[in-house]
């Protein structure tokens, strides 16, 4: 696999954004039989292509939703307090309650594009894109896709590819 053009496929998102928005809500509409299938195919052809060291967009430009149990292993890990960790890397979002990072880039982002603390990340982290999940449609709804784009060329992939074999399937 040849080394990602992040900038690139980040414009390419942008660029498609509106295009795949309307497909994401035309599949909703549609609901086919065999999606959870299709969405599989479509996850694992988007991460044939994708290598997350590549890129780590998403650790760069997001933040992840952390739970006090996460908190704390991290905490620990790092060698702090639950409190002196929270003070110093982390909020409660005024929006919904969410405790997330104050900043971006993530703090345990390395210059390698490695996380630090893989091992213990938060579930948010370990979760991410989201593609394959029985709440697919609940998703598209939420425009987490949409949203995710720009920010994680494996989600640009696998709606792209979506579209592609659900065109195929009919």
């Amino acid at each position: 696999m040849s080394k990602m053009n992040v900038p690139a496929l980040v414009r390419r998102a942008h660029q498609k954004k509106k295009k795949l928005g309307v497909f994401l809500k035309k599949l909703r509409k549609q609901e086919p039989k065999n999606i959870q299938k299709l969405i599989k195919q479509a996850d694992k052809e988007a991460w044939a292509e994708t290598e997350c060291l590549d890129c780590a967009n998403c650790c760069k430009t997001m933040t992840p939703t952390f739970k006090k149990s996460e908190i704390t292993a991290i905490a620990t890990r790092v060698g702090m307090t639950y409190q002196k960790y929270f003070d110093k890397y982390l909020k409660v979002d005024d929006d919904n309650g969410d405790i997330v990072n104050q900043n971006t880039p993530c703090q345990h982002l390395g210059k390698d594009n490695k996380c630090k603390v893989y091992d213990i990340r938060p579930n948010d982290c370990r979760t991410f894109p989201h593609h394959v999940r029985k709440d697919f449609y609940y998703q598209v709804e939420e425009k987490t896709y949409l949203n995710n784009l720009p920010r994680c060329p494996a989600t640009l992939r696998f709606v792209e590819n979506l579209e592609r074999i659900v065109q195929k399937s009919k």
